[in-house]
């Protein structure tokens, strides 16, 4: 009884190289941050209340879509497009209030950018860029898989992608 040894799809395996290498690049930022923060030169700053609901949309976010997998699992497809349509909407949601906190912050006098910058600040916009650039990545596949594609392409994918 020799079993040929079960293979991953080549999609789910692009899927977790790609979440690896996402963990490694915020894990070396976070280090960074650390390092940096022990200089004099660091500057403290209190954040804009506007992340703290940025923070709040991007949970409901995550919680929308794990109903819209269950909703898809069950087969209740008009639940499961409510569903990514709200998760894509919180998304953007959470891209514009990102951006009203970076808004607040050079408000402030906050450099971001430029020779009036701080670490702490160039920090703070480099680690929320990209993580703004990850959800712009995930709002997009959203809106393709959802509009793009005929309903069993769909199930292929969305099956893929929550690990079926």
């Amino acid at each position: 009884m020799n079993e040929a040894p079960k293979r991953i799809h080549p999609h789910k395996f692009t899927l977790w190289v790609a979440m690896g290498s996402i963990i490694m690049m915020f894990a070396g930022l976070t280090s960074a941050y650390i390092v940096k923060k022990n200089q004099s030169s660091w500057l403290e700053f209190d954040l804009p209340v506007v992340f703290i609901y940025s923070t709040l949309v991007i949970i409901a976010s995550s919680l929308t879509v794990h109903l819209a997998a269950k909703a898809f699992k069950a087969r209740e497809m008009a639940r499961y497009r409510t569903l990514i349509i709200i998760t894509a909407l919180l998304g953007v949601v959470f891209m514009a209030l990102q951006v009203l906190g970076f808004m607040d912050l050079e408000a402030r006098n906050i450099a971001l950018t430029g020779a009036k910058s701080n670490s702490a600040a160039s920090f703070l916009l480099v680690i929320t860029g990209l993580h703004m650039l990850h959800v712009l990545g995930g709002v997009i596949a959203l809106l393709v898989m959802f509009i793009g594609q005929p309903l069993h392409h769909q199930a292929h994918h969305v099956l893929l992608a929550f690990g079926q």
